[in-house]
């Protein structure tokens, strides 16, 4: 559904027009979006604490980060634009190794630069919740640069509660970096077990 103030009507080609134009959402593949994530995550090493990284990744760690994601069932969703351009992308992952934490995934999303403030993180966000509730997981954790104000608020926005700060765990840009975790407790599984036989 399209919003409008009220007494406002679309025409049918507007509204078509519209949809065609709007963000569509995607299952990332190596093939198709690996250079374009690589970007927006080497974007976010050398300009934000988005990433506790020095070095821009390379494109062949691109096949190890994918592989794990289909190793561990985790999607990777993205939304295209109109020309196929990746403007925004959200995964989750293995929270902590041990067996017990199977039922909890830690998350990111990371928008391209250009698109930020459009409200894609949001929608990535609320896919990624989605997959998790399909994928009969219970927690998702976020760990977020606690002077990431933006992401913070988004996720405050969704339902997630700050559970604890870690002071001065990373350092970059010649200063100590807090990180929060924000959680998020969903209605599955409905019949959780210790482990699978």
């Amino acid at each position: 559904m399209i919003p409008k103030p009220r007494g406002v009507h679309y025409s049918p080609r507007l509204l078509l027009e519209i949809r065609m134009n709007a963000p569509q959402r995607v299952h990332c593949t190596h093939e198709r979006h690996a250079t374009a994530i690589l970007d927006i995550f080497n974007e976010a090493i050398a300009t934000s604490t988005a990433l506790y990284d020095y070095h821009p990744r390379t494109l062949e760690s691109m096949t190890t980060w994918f592989a794990a994601k289909q190793q561990g069932n985790f999607p990777v969703i993205g939304l295209e634009d109109s020309q196929g351009q990746l403007l925004a992308f959200g995964s989750f992952g293995t929270f902590r190794a041990w067996p017990a934490y199977k039922y909890t995934v830690e998350h990111s999303v990371y928008v391209h630069q250009v698109h930020r403030g459009k409200g894609l993180g949001m929608t990535v966000m609320r896919a990624l919740i989605e997959a998790a509730r399909q994928r009969d997981l219970h927690a998702m954790m976020g760990g977020i640069d606690a002077s990431n104000a933006a992401s913070i608020a988004l996720h405050e926005r969704l339902g997630f509660k700050h559970v604890g700060t870690l002071p001065q765990v990373g350092f970059k840009f010649g200063r100590w970096l807090d990180l929060a975790f924000y959680q998020l407790l969903l209605d599955t599984p409905l019949h959780p077990v210790d482990q699978t036989p």
